[in-house]
């Protein structure tokens, strides 16, 4: 019945379950493709682990540490500029036509957790196919769980799936110590589904045809996001698509109020390239580990190479209004391109201390020790001169 009545005779009986939709919870789970109820769709055995119910109630407070791990994703536009951390809430802002699935399944690849769960929300299936192939060739199949709805599958089971990841999750995390990433995409499509059930309702619809429990229903998701003291942390990642790049819809916008920041994924055109755009993207628990459990130079480099880029930007909008460039401004444009093509778009695969490197490359081959603004000290033991091209 959840999926609709299609094709039941109208003499049907009706009996109720008496309880909310379960998941077969055990270690059984690693390496499985299931659907929005937790069947599997791999043409592996039935699970057989404990029933559990999902949709359970989050973390209380006083079981939770404060996030304190660093998460390395090897993309230095997220590690460089906007660093996870365990235990965070954060999701991808993009445009519907952006390789958002790929950046995804590259963070799940290079992400040092225990386990991977994915939910897959309106997938095409060459989408979920690519997550499939991406998983199995890299030979880490052991390390991800997956929830799958496709396209082709009704949009109300869209809600089960992220209870059915989460409670997964819950299971990893709280009762095995593992550290889990969650990846859900996409959530647009998640609130829609919630849209079509509220209208059904009859429902009174709120700011963008959007239910007006939208808050609480995101929230509820994003929330279970938790480290624990124990060691186990549930870090959740969330592609949320933009209609039209409008980062003020009620979907984006309700997001941005629950998660710790957000990161937003935009072509450039001077590369040709998705970036993870430095300046509309913000990791809000960064700062607990950058320069603490990164090398030192860390902040500066990364807060110098921020404002260098945003005198690029200006100086790209004198040009474009016809006044002349400054030598300078000629010298952060390149530094710009630069900096894009070597950090900041999502191809981009390097340990944490070669971004930094790389970065005090590029301000040693673009500016003065002076005009980089950091540190005597750092700059001393850490300036790297530019190889000569």
């Amino acid at each position: 019945m959840f999926t609709g009545t299609e094709g039941i005779p109208t003499n049907a009986e009706v009996v109720f379950l008496g309880r909310p939709p379960v998941l077969r919870i055990g270690d059984d789970l690693a390496g499985r493709f299931l659907n929005a109820y937790g069947d599997p769709i791999d043409r592996g055995p039935e699970l057989t682990g404990e029933e559990k119910e999902i949709g359970g109630p989050s973390v209380n407070p006083v079981r939770r540490e404060q996030p304190s791990r660093l998460i390395a994703t090897g993309i230095a536009g997220i590690d460089l500029n906007n660093t996870l951390v365990t235990g965070q809430k954060i999701p991808f802002f993009a445009d519907p036509d952006q390789p958002f699935n790929q950046v995804m399944a590259t963070v799940a690849l290079r992400a040092k957790a225990d386990k991977i769960i994915l939910g897959g929300m309106g997938l095409s299936n060459d989408d979920y196919l690519y997550y499939r192939q991406v998983f199995e060739n890299a030979g880490a199949l052991e390390r991800i769980v997956a929830f799958i709805n496709t396209t082709e599958d009704p949009p109300v089971e869209r809600l089960l799936v992220p209870e059915m990841v989460l409670a997964a999750a819950e299971y990893f995390a709280g009762e095995k110590n593992e550290n889990v990433l969650v990846l859900l995409t996409d959530m647009t499509l998640y609130a829609d589904a919630l849209a079509i059930v509220s209208n059904r309702m009859d429902q009174i619809p709120s700011k963008d045809s959007m239910p007006g429990s939208l808050y609480s229903d995101l929230a509820r998701i994003y929330e279970k996001a938790v480290q624990f003291p124990d060691g186990g942390s549930i870090t959740i990642i969330a592609v949320t698509t933009l209609s039209g790049g409008d980062i003020t819809h009620a979907i984006p916008d309700n997001t941005g109020y629950i998660t710790e920041g957000q990161l937003y994924l935009r072509r450039d055109t001077d590369i040709g390239k998705v970036i993870v755009d430095p300046f509309r993207s913000l990791s809000r628990l960064k700062q607990l580990v950058i320069g603490k459990q990164t090398r030192e130079d860390h902040p500066q480099v990364m807060n110098a190479a921020v404002r260098l880029y945003a005198d690029a930007a200006n100086a790209r909008t004198k040009q474009e209004n016809g006044f002349d460039l400054t030598e300078y401004d000629k010298r952060t444009l390149k530094f710009a391109e630069e900096y894009s093509e070597k950090l900041l778009a999502i191809d981009v695969n390097l340990e944490v201390d070669d971004m930094l490197d790389t970065a005090w490359e590029l301000f040693s081959r673009h500016f003065t020790k002076p005009e980089v603004r950091i540190k005597n000290e750092l700059v001393e033991k850490y300036w790297k001169e530019a190889e000569s091209e």
